[in-house]
Order: structure tokens, then sequence, then C-alpha cells
């Protein structure tokens, strides 16, 4: 099953849904602020980032409030993978959305380009 988090505020998420509900994809929507993805999910989509070029910080919502408040472009550079992963389990408006996974996608933010090519 198609797991999408996502934030009902969010337009680039409503977006995603939309594509999702044209492609007539099945998912299970969960609220990315009440339940952040698992460390293993995040560590399964960091994998997928870096397979295709990306790096922990493709993870992080880096246009957030709380991003800033935490001065995470400060810390971020120096934080280990594994710390990184934590505090963005522990925290999903740090989280990039919407974040997409599934057995066979990792896609964390919506590029329709990159999306037609899963979906």
């Amino acid at each position: 099953m198609l797991k999408i988090y996502e934030y009902a505020k969010c337009s680039t998420c409503v977006k995603a849904l939309k594509f999702l509900d044209s492609k007539k994809v099945t998912y299970q929507k969960l609220p990315i602020v009440d339940k952040a993805p698992s460390q293993t999910e995040l560590k399964k989509m960091l994998t997928a980032l870096k397979e295709r070029g990306g790096s922990i910080r493709n993870l992080f919502n880096t246009s957030g409030v709380m991003y800033k408040e935490m001065k995470m472009s400060e810390k971020l550079p120096t934080m280990s993978e594994t710390e990184a992963i934590k505090l963005l389990s522990e925290n999903g408006k740090l989280v990039k959305r919407p974040f997409v996974l599934s057995d066979d996608v990792a896609l964390v933010g919506f590029k329709e380009d990159e999306w037609k090519k899963s979906f």
C-alpha cells in the first residue's frame, strides 16, 4: 500500500493528492504533523534519494517555519545521518512533504514530471 504523508493546508500536498486521484492510485493518507514517518521509512527514503544523487538535506522542509526557528541550516551540516533521521521522526513539521512511500516508490516533494515516471 502506498503511504502519503501530507499536510492538509499544504498546496503542494493538495496538488499531489489530485495527481494520485487522477491516476486512480490507491493510497493511505497520513497527517505528517500528527504522525511523522518512522526512522525505518526515513532511512528507506534517504537510500532512494542517494541513488538519485540526493542527500539527507532533501528530507527536510527547508522552507518551513520550524526549520528556520530551529536554525537547521546551521545545525544540519554537523549532524550525523542517525541524528537527523531521529529528529525528523520526532517532528513531522521538519519533513519535506508530501512524503510518498511504498515497496517500489519513494518520492519526497511533488514534481509532476518525476511522479509521472512512478505512476
